[in-house]
């Protein structure tokens, strides 16, 4: 069973050994392959930023973030990262993760949620937010630097969550 709750102080060694795997592949995240710890956590837990984790059997196993996603009279829309340690993909995280952040960003108020760059050689990641309710609505041509294709595209994704 997944568990997903506010992260805290006492999970940032487990949250960093989901997120240096992660951006060290070099093809799903804009940060540098070489972020330090220091950098990615201040980062993930920058002031403005909620923070999860995801937990089967007590051990953290996923992690996001969810903020506004511009300040002012943008502040209605939510944006998210979510991670999943390489070596508990295909579980069902991401999809909890995302699914509990859509029902956390409506009881926050925000009336939708946006992915700003979704890369779109991550078909999996695309598809499970399709699947997910989200739509691309742009594409912006090879803005990111896939560390084996090289330039890529990045899809913004987007969903409607208010009334």
């Amino acid at each position: 069973m997944i568990t997903i709750r506010p992260a805290n102080a006492t999970d940032h060694d487990a949250i960093w050994a989901i997120i240096e795997p992660v951006i060290q592949a070099g093809d799903t995240y804009m940060y540098a392959p070489d972020s330090s710890r220091e950098q990615m956590l201040t980062i993930w837990f920058m002031p403005g930023k909620a923070s999860y984790v995801a937990e089967v059997d007590g051990q953290i196993l996923g992690t996001f973030f969810m903020l506004a996603n511009q300040p002012g009279l943008g502040a209605h829309v939510a944006n998210a990262g979510y991670m999943v340690h390489p070596d508990a993909r295909g579980r069902g995280l991401a999809k909890a993760m995302c699914l509990f952040s859509l029902t956390e960003a409506r009881r926050l108020g925000f009336k939708a949620m946006q992915f700003n760059a979704v890369v779109s050689t991550n078909t999996v990641a695309v598809k499970l937010w399709e699947r997910c309710g989200f739509a691309i609505i742009g594409t912006v041509p090879n803005a990111y630097q896939h560390q084996t294709l090289g330039l890529v595209d990045t899809y913004v994704m987007y969903q409607w969550l208010g009334k």
